[in-house]
């Protein structure tokens, strides 16, 4: 009887087909559990891979190839694990991690994983007699499953400077995975809930809210600075964003709009003008549920230095909220946000989740081009290119009798040149006029008879 040794496994990351729908929706299913939006990515659709179809021709129709950022890890032909990333800002230099599942569907790879014990099977040979004990390959862990899935999106994606994610801080399994994989902590965040009951009495109050404005295009600059006071300078860096960030285009709103028709979803959003300062100081925007079966969430920027907008603002929302069915208000608070959540534990909100923020940053390295004439060039071919092409006279010391000598010679060749100028006759001779000269004939010797 012989032992044959477990073969290789054969591994595949591909993109999301069509096949995958099913055991990917189980995934993201089991991955959410409870209906909390993470703050770094509010505009996900609650289930993107059952709309598979359509989102995947429309991002083909218009350019949208991170509508759909889904890669699964295959094994053995079978899926094992799936990945959802989406650029975080316009300029898709961030890149945010929505969220990495393992299947977890076969007994079989249970024993494997917990027992440590490997499947035999005894294989009779026809031929010789022998027997032959096969042992089954164990399935990869979920740390190396989700590393191996997370290495291929930041080699994929090549124009992400930094990549950005949200766990739980009690998913001490998805927190290692993380950190193994270069993650650091950015950020703590809290999230509160806040009950029907308390939301009636705040929207009894009536808000001082004088320069309440609604959000358009024309005021991206304005929140643009808002959110550049609102942050840190470390959650600024990662988060990059620029002022196109605030803006909407023509797309973006029919796909916003044709989303919040089907999930029954309303979104209502504002800010505060500071006529003096010519800024904007304060920022909400909430998401309503048309038909009550999710809790309202909302998104709140606070001017550090007009913390007395919190009571405001809340007022504002919790009147929003009484014309749907009743439900909780649901909003986020981040560590460096001290005011807010001190705010929110005086009002009686209810802590629902603590979440950590996670940051990683990629640096291709690009190889270096060279010029193929250069490459074969050899040491002393490069030191003959350096020799000059003529002989040039060596300088050597300077004494006292060179310098005579040279005098001397100065001296004598202006006398050499005259002389030299003397003996040369010129060949058309030139008149002297400058002497007199008579032209008159000689007077006659004898006297005239």
């Amino acid at each position: 009887m012989t032992q044959s040794f477990p073969q290789p496994t054969e591994v595949l990351i591909r993109p999301v087909q069509y096949g995958d729908i099913e055991t990917a929706d189980r995934l993201c299913d089991e991955v959410e559990g409870e209906e909390l939006q993470f703050s770094i990515n509010p505009d996900k659709p609650l289930k993107p891979l059952r709309w598979y179809a359509p989102w995947r021709f429309l991002s083909f129709l218009v350019n949208r190839s991170h509508l759909f950022g889904a890669y699964v890890f295959g094994q053995d032909n079978k899926l094992r694990g799936i990945v959802k990333i989406s650029p975080f800002n316009r300029t898709r230099t961030t890149w945010r991690v929505d969220r990495v599942a393992v299947v977890d569907d076969a007994a079989i790879d249970q024993a494997v994983i917990d027992d440590a014990v490997m499947d035999e099977a005894i294989i009779d040979d026809a031929v010789t007699g022998e027997s032959a004990i096969a042992v089954k390959a164990p399935s990869l862990p979920l740390n190396d499953i989700g590393s191996h899935l997370l290495r291929y999106c930041f080699e994929t994606v090549w124009e992400a400077r930094t990549w950005l994610l949200e766990v739980n801080v009690n998913d001490n399994e998805l927190l290692a995975l993380y950190r193994q994989n270069g993650f650091q902590p950015l950020a703590h965040i809290t999230y509160w809930a806040i009950d029907p009951a308390l939301l009636q009495s705040l929207a009894e109050r009536e808000p001082d809210l004088p320069n309440l404005l609604p959000v358009s295009n024309a005021d991206a600059q304005l929140l643009y600075q808002l959110d550049t006071m609102f942050m840190p300078p470390l959650v600024r860096q990662v988060f990059d964003r620029h002022l196109s960030d605030f803006k909407t285009s023509l797309i973006d709103s029919v796909l916003n709009g044709v989303k919040n028709w089907v999930n029954q979803l309303e979104v209502v959003s504002g800010y505060i003008f500071e006529s003096q300062r010519k800024a904007a100081i304060g920022y909400f925007q909430i998401q309503l549920c048309r038909d009550g079966s999710r809790p309202h969430q909302a998104q709140l920027t606070v001017n550090p230095s007009y913390t007395w907008l919190y009571p405001e603002l809340m007022s504002q929302m919790a009147r929003i909220t009484q014309e749907l069915p009743a439900q909780s208000l649901q909003l986020a608070s981040y560590d460096y946000q001290p005011e807010r959540e001190e705010y929110l534990k005086q009002l009686g909100a209810d802590r629902i989740a603590h979440t950590l923020m996670m940051s990683r940053s990629v640096w291709h390295k690009v190889r270096e081009s060279r010029l193929s004439g250069f490459e074969n060039l050899q040491l002393p071919e490069v030191l003959q290119g350096l020799k000059p092409s003529r002989k040039q006279a060596i300088p050597s010391r300077i004494t006292l009798q060179s310098m005579s000598q040279a005098l001397q010679k100065s001296e004598a060749s202006p006398k050499v040149r005259s002389n030299s100028a003397k003996s040369v006759k010129p060949r058309n001779a030139i008149l002297n006029l400058s002497t007199k000269t008579d032209f008159s004939d000689n007077p006659p010797q004898d006297p005239c008879c």
